[in-house]
């Protein structure tokens, strides 16, 4: 596992995709300093992430609903405290 930023957003971010999940890779990279100034830019510096994820639980799943289970276990994180993520959700061997 591997953590581009360690702000309290980007933590709690790898802490519910960890209890989640138990992926085999998790890496949650800060995106936020390439949209500073645009919109949903909160001036925290921790609005936009990217999140690079692999697990067996994503395995016969599509695209979207890979998409959909990371977002259910962030919850109230993706309504309250970020504004952008990109999610690249893998099954092991993909």
């Amino acid at each position: 596992m591997e953590t581009e930023s360690k702000g309290p957003v980007a933590t709690e971010i790898e802490q519910r995709l960890q209890a989640a999940f138990s992926p085999d890779t998790l890496r949650v990279i800060n995106d936020s300093a390439k949209h500073r100034g645009h919109a949903g830019d909160d001036g925290s510096g921790e609005s936009h992430f990217t999140v690079e994820i692999t697990c067996a639980a994503f395995a016969g799943q599509s695209r979207l609903e890979r998409q959909r289970m990371v977002n259910r276990a962030l919850g109230d994180l993706m309504r309250d405290k970020v504004h952008a993520m990109a999610i690249k959700a893998r099954a092991p061997g993909e």
